[in-house]
């Protein structure tokens, strides 16, 4: 099952040119998967701190999501993002950022999933996303 799920999310990443673009990787453990964004200079929104633009943090949270539910349950097509909400808790600096997703509730068609995204310390966010997404699950 494990190795599935490897395939699974390995098929689902290399499907999105903007993960490719941000450099987005992923590790799995079992059904845990880490999110990782090595550090660019094309990253970069505010150089005076230089930060990691807050869009670049959002699409990147977004990307876990879906790529932890990729993991989690089959599907037909990639699940879609019905709405976002992004708290941005402190700037992201210009270092490699980590993030998890919680899947907390999938029904028939709509799954409620929370991701955190840290730098150096997972006690402390930088930023923090909640979300719908619409599942098209494969056996429909």
């Amino acid at each position: 099952m494990s190795q599935e799920r490897a395939e699974r999310l390995a098929r689902m990443m290399a499907t999105v040119p903007y993960m490719r673009f941000l450099g987005m990787t992923a590790e799995l453990a079992g059904d845990e998967m880490t999110a990782i964004l090595p550090f660019a200079p094309h990253l970069v929104g505010n150089t005076q701190l230089p930060a990691l633009h807050g869009g670049v943090l959002g699409a990147f949270m977004e990307m876990t999501a879906v790529a932890q539910l990729s993991v989690r349950e089959p599907q037909r097509r990639q699940p879609r993002t019905i709405d976002v909400t992004i708290e941005y808790l402190r700037p992201g600096r210009a270092l490699t950022t980590y993030a998890r997703a919680d899947v907390r509730k999938v029904g028939r068609r709509i799954a409620n999933v929370h991701v955190e995204a840290w730098q150096e310390t997972r006690a402390s966010p930088v930023a923090a996303l909640r979300g719908h997404f619409l599942l098209s699950l494969a056996e429909e």
